[in-house]
């Protein structure tokens, strides 16, 4: 079945759901309903079905640009295509972006539906944006971005079912899925289980794919330890939730706020080709090699410099604990057991560092994120 629909529509990704490759065949390539049925050994009344359910779909703003992408970038040779109409075809897929591959979905995924499985968060979209932003509201009612994904990443989202629509209107949000929230826990799972050999590890994997934690090896060499964190609240959430002696949340909204840039800052400095990547340099908060680089390769060089540059900044005890919080999402435990502190003190220094944080961006940034586009 997949063979038959990879012949129909070769340039489309892997990802793509089969009922996609299926209106694809049929509305694009031309193929009959019944031949799509034979062809995959189903019932015509099935392949019917998913084209209906398709078509339906593109009343979804990301499902429609996502299919519009699919279908001017893929070259399925519709036997009523003109020679004018293919070449004019081609020229305008020339202009847009390819097609998210798996490896990128793969990643993207567990960086973005792991923000997007955090309370009160959605993803935000416009069909004249080229990203879209993760964004989560405070206890206090302001709105936090979190993290920022490319349009052809977030559409992919959308047409496997990850996240749905919650309204209509210029601006659509977008909340995860429960298919969305068993494909992260998926994903991370299947992470783990890569970073260590053996049957048992499988099987671990297995079962953290119905659990809320997962776990992940940070640092190289004698450095090299696992920490395991939760993947649906981050550490400053739950710190935010707590009260202190006046009533009050433990972290305001405007450090939760200068954490989450850092961390958004942190993850989209490792979105490159190299999968390990020794982030344990960045404790020693500016770390730099002969050639006066960081020695940390791949992911967005802005990036990488704005977590520098806050962490030298920081200088070493704080930068400390906000990279293991923020970046790491060690819980509060772990950080004062590797540290070395008393119990119950990580969260005070935490407290002193985002201030400090927060001064830092005032000081070198303003109130603002980098813009998106």
């Amino acid at each position: 079945m997949i063979d038959d629909l990879r012949r129909t529509a070769p340039d489309l990704p892997d990802w793509v759901p089969s009922a996609v490759k299926s209106y694809m065949a049929h509305t694009k390539a031309g193929h009959s309903i019944r031949a799509l049925a034979r062809g995959q050994g189903c019932h015509a009344s099935t392949i019917l079905r998913q084209v209906r359910r398709t078509e339906q779909r593109r009343d979804d703003l990301l499902v429609d640009l996502a299919l519009d992408r699919l279908e001017r970038r893929g070259r399925l040779g519709t036997k009523s295509t003109t020679a004018q109409e293919t070449a004019q075809m081609n020229a305008t897929a020339e202009t847009l972006p390819p097609a998210v591959d798996d490896e990128t979905l793969e990643r993207e995924a567990r960086r973005i539906l792991r923000r997007l499985n955090e309370p009160g968060a959605c993803l935000a979209m416009a069909r004249e944006m080229e990203k879209a932003v993760v964004v989560r509201d405070g206890a206090d009612g302001q709105t936090l971005r979190t993290a920022v994904v490319d349009a052809p990443v977030a559409e992919a989202f959308a047409l496997k079912d990850w996240i749905e629509a919650t309204g209509q209107g210029r601006i659509v949000r977008y909340r995860i899925t429960q298919p969305g929230r068993m494909a992260l826990k998926r994903l991370l799972a299947e992470e783990e289980a890569r970073q260590v050999s053996g049957h048992g590890e499988e099987t671990s994997a297995f079962a953290a794919q119905h659990g809320s934690f997962a776990s992940k090896t940070i640092g190289e060499g004698a450095a090299k330890r696992r920490v395991k964190y939760s993947t649906t609240e981050s550490p400053l959430v739950l710190l935010s939730r707590r009260k202190d002696k006046d009533g009050k949340p433990f972290l305001s909204s405007d450090l939760v706020s200068a954490g989450e840039r850092l961390r958004e800052d942190f993850e989209l400095a490792q979105m490159g080709p190299r999968t390990t990547q020794n982030w344990e340099k960045f404790l020693t908060a500016g770390v730099r090699t002969s050639s006066g680089q960081s020695g940390v390769g791949g992911g967005s060089e802005a990036a990488r410099t704005r977590v520098q540059k806050a962490l030298e900044d920081l200088g070493p005890g704080l930068g400390d604990v906000v990279l293991r919080a923020c970046c790491f999402l060690e819980g509060m435990e772990a950080v004062e057991q590797r540290m070395g502190w008393s119990a119950r003190s990580g969260k005070i220094v935490l407290r002193i560092a985002l201030t400090r944080l927060k001064r830092h961006y005032e000081e070198g940034e303003g109130d603002w994120s980098p813009l998106i586009g």
